[in-house]
């Protein structure tokens, strides 16, 4: 698998940004078929960092519907990857006004 086609965007909620904070971890949404090594690789050799943990999360899409029409959201999987202490990820800053 080609290292950029694993990372596919940054997970940007309230809870991945305070953890990126408080415990140096930042959330990925990944490929639903990458390993937890390639993810590792992968983080490594864009960002130029050393990660420590990673830990995975396979999410189904919820039902969802649309007055008589039902539909599905997509499955996807999300990483969250544990930098070595003093290190960061300049992935979005965000600034409160």
């Amino acid at each position: 698998m080609r290292t950029y086609s694993i990372l596919k965007k940054p997970l940007l909620t309230e809870k991945s940004l305070i953890e990126r904070d408080t415990k140096n971890r930042y959330g990925f949404v990944v490929a639903k078929d990458a390993s937890k090594g390639e993810i590792k690789t992968a983080v490594e050799k864009i960002f130029n960092v050393t990660v420590t943990k990673i830990t995975t999360i396979a999410v189904r899409g919820k039902m969802h519907r649309m007055g008589r029409f039902v539909g599905k959201r997509p499955d996807y999987k999300k990483a969250f990857v544990t930098l070595k202490e003093g290190e960061k990820i300049d992935v979005v800053e965000t600034t409160a006004k």
